[in-house]
């Protein structure tokens, strides 16, 4: 196929009705001349073709369907029917079917006036459903269409003309139904569409003008007034403002943004004048990326999915071949009477219709996946949708995950006479040359301080994994590791000094100690801040039945150990390289099956992969988290996690319900079958009732709050 992947184009299509006429669509745009391969997502709403294909071919490869075809990427205006235009024959012929009744209470069922009013409901309301159902029939495929035509012919051919209208008519509204429940499923990825605007004001040279998104090119100035929303990803090169990216990160407080913060399309600014420089092409927005993964995510198939879909394949023609037993068996070798044995065979076809077990699935998951994405978390499949909810130990990494990943001088203790702030001052001018993040801590703190930096630094030079020494205004300093000063030999290195350092370590603190060649003036502790929400997200994963949570870091022991009991993590792992982790993730599955790893994506990549289900957080801001990750976390906000896990196991429940309520009906139905008791307009009931039943519970995924 890598010859024709240049020749790969997306459509979006309007009109599907239900998941088996995706399908046959599919199949019929296979079989194109010019097409080579065609995969269709019902979810979205979009064909995938490889190969060339004009849109006429491919509306006709919708047969009956009514398709509307565009190339993905084209605004496309939803028209609105009115309601009489688009279910005017399902009314009509709802009226000739009530007309039909009362003409049969008054010259009865098998006057020829009553019997032609009933026989123009039926065509009325279904003569598309025939068109359709006698097609199939020819091709030998046994979908709703031709369990329905064959049901309803037979009806009317053993003169139960009435029975056979109202069979037309729940069919349809139950149609009905399906697309509009469908749509209210999509309706979370139309929203996220429309978030973004699609043109904006553009400063070229020294002119301002609103240009549409696609022409706006990488490096271009972007100017957003307060109350506007972006319509495209940057850098702020002026102003400062706080920012409402809640449709992006799902975190309901606005952020502050100033220069050089980067900036999402579709999130609103609230109070400042930006200037935004622009660094990615539309179709490569965080917005566009987060719609394009959640629409492939409902297109993938869940493991529950693809256990319905193997089980109808078998399933239909079992019903078929069940039906005409049914209908045959009897009169020709029991010698019962024709008319009721063809009417039980159809009562048996128009219930075995799989039509409520076919969607239990889909929608569930379409519905859930859409809600997550509404909420800042991208789950990229039915799959890990599943997974998530059956989890029994989630690993974390430490740093920028549990903690904010940002180091913060947390004790500054002095000893001999001079002032803090002059020492502290000294540390900063000398460190300001150092690339060490710690060395970065340290001047921060100067800065929040206010202390003067205005000092030269001299014959500064690096002692390979101990530290630093320079000259301050003439006088020659050390900056370094507690072993630095034991080798140095200072004198005042009392046991007091000595147990404040072993104190500090073990409260997981880094200790750098400032000092001349003779004696230390300042004990400095560094320590990466715990995340506020850290220890509540333990504790509720706890509550949820995880069975083991566990840090892993590449951070000392003691610093370790004293983060995990803060946050009462089950076991913590320390000092592990990247394949450390990874191995530890392989050991983990064997012991508990299901394993999560959070991370922030970038140096986790392998342990995330690794896992059942790979977590990322903030993957609105990087796009390895996006791709290496099975679920993001949009936001930097470990809070999403069990809220993910709620809203995983509730979809399980869901599906689980589906399933057993279509079986059972089913089950149900044929029991009555076995008396004579199941009409055909009984048995179309349960059929739709079911549909409706399992749809409407699907919906209630929309709910789960985070």
């Amino acid at each position: 196929m890598g010859s024709n992947a240049e020749q790969k184009k997306v459509y979006r299509v309007q009109g599907f009705t239900c998941t088996n006429c995706a399908a046959i669509f599919e199949k019929n745009v296979k079989n194109l001349p010019g097409v080579q391969d065609a995969q269709v997502n019902f979810g979205a709403s979009k064909v995938t073709v490889f190969g060339e294909a004009t849109v006429e071919e491919l509306e006709k490869a919708g047969a009956f369907e009514n398709l509307k075809i565009t190339p993905e990427g084209e605004r496309v205006e939803e028209k609105k029917e009115p309601f009489w235009k688009a279910h005017g024959k399902v009314v009509l012929s709802a009226v000739l079917l009530l007309f039909g009744y009362l003409l049969g209470q008054q010259f009865g069922e098998e006057h020829v006036l009553t019997a032609v009013v009933y026989a123009a409901s039926i065509l009325i309301g279904g003569y598309e459903l025939f068109i359709k159902g006698i097609k199939n029939l020819f091709r030998l495929q046994f979908d709703m269409n031709t369990l329905m035509t064959v049901a309803i012919l037979g009806a009317a051919a053993i003169g139960e003309w009435g029975e056979g209208a109202t069979v037309v008519i729940l069919f349809a509204i139950s149609e009905v139904l399906e697309r509009y429940s469908m749509e209210k499923a999509r309706q979370s990825i139309r929203s996220l569409m429309d978030i973004a605007p699609k043109e904006a004001l553009i400063r070229r040279g020294s002119e301002e003008l609103m240009v549409h998104v696609d022409d706006i090119q990488l490096g271009d100035i972007m100017i957003v007034k307060p109350g506007q929303k972006l319509a495209m990803d940057g850098v702020v090169i002026k102003g400062t403002s706080t920012i409402n990216q809640a449709a992006i990160t799902g975190e309901s407080v606005p952020v502050t943004k100033t220069v050089g913060d980067e900036v999402f399309a579709g999130t609103l600014n609230e109070e400042g004048l930006l200037e935004v420089k622009v660094t990615k092409r539309v179709e490569d927005t965080t917005i566009s990326k987060i719609i394009h993964l959640v629409e492939e995510a409902q297109a993938e198939r869940a493991p529950s999915q693809a256990f319905v879909d193997r089980f109808a394949k078998y399933y239909t023609p079992a019903i078929m071949i069940l039906a005409l037993g049914i209908a045959v068996v009897p009169p020709l070798l029991l010698g019962g009477g024709w008319g009721e044995w063809i009417y039980r065979g159809l009562a048996l076809l128009v219930v075995g219709c799989p039509c409520a077990l076919v969607i239990s699935t889909p929608v569930s998951i379409v519905t859930a996946i859409g809600n997550a994405a509404k909420n800042g978390v991208l789950i990229k499949g039915g799959i890990y949708l599943e997974e998530a909810g059956r989890l029994s130990a989630i690993a974390f990494d430490k740093t920028g995950t549990l903690t904010k990943g940002v180091p913060v001088v947390t004790d500054f203790i002095t000893y001999g006479g001079q002032e803090k702030n002059e020492l502290l001052a000294i540390a900063a001018v000398i460190e300001k040359g150092s690339q060490h993040p710690l060395a970065s801590a340290i001047v921060r703190k100067a800065e929040n301080e206010n202390v003067d930096l205005s000092s030269e630094v001299e014959e500064f030079q690096s002692i390979t994994g101990k530290g630093v020494k320079a000259k301050v205004k003439g006088e020659l300093y050390y900056i370094g590791s507690p072993n630095l000063f034991s080798e140095l030999n200072t004198s005042n290195q009392t046991e007091k000094i000595k147990a404040e350092i072993e104190g500090l370590q073990k409260k997981g603190k880094t200790v750098m100690v400032l000092g001349t060649e003779n004696e230390i003036l300042a004990l400095i502790a560094v320590a990466d801040e715990v995340r506020e929400t850290s220890k509540d997200v333990i504790q509720k994963l706890h509550d949820l039945g995880i069975q083991k949570t566990i840090m892993l870091t590449g951070d000392n022991r003691a610093t370790a150990e004293a983060i995990g009991s803060q946050l009462g993590v089950a076991e913590v792992k320390a000092e592990l390289l990247p394949q450390d982790k990874l191995a530890y993730i392989k050991q983990l599955r064997s012991e508990y099956g299901n394993v999560a790893m959070v991370g922030d994506g970038v140096n986790d990549a392998p342990a995330l992969a690794a896992s059942t289900v790979g977590i990322a957080m903030g993957g609105a801001g990087t796009d390895t988290a996006l791709e290496t990750a099975d679920i993001a976390l949009m936001a930097d906000d470990l809070n999403k996690l069990p809220y993910t896990m709620s809203l995983s196991r509730k979809t399980l429940n869901i599906i689980k319900q589906n399933i057993t309520f279509s079986l059972g009906i089913k089950l149900l139905a044929l029991i009555l079958i076995v008396p004579g008791w199941l009409t055909l307009w009984m048995a179309i009931f349960a059929d739709m009732g079911a549909t409706l039943v399992v749809t409407l519970n699907s919906l209630r995924l929309l709910n789960v709050k985070s």
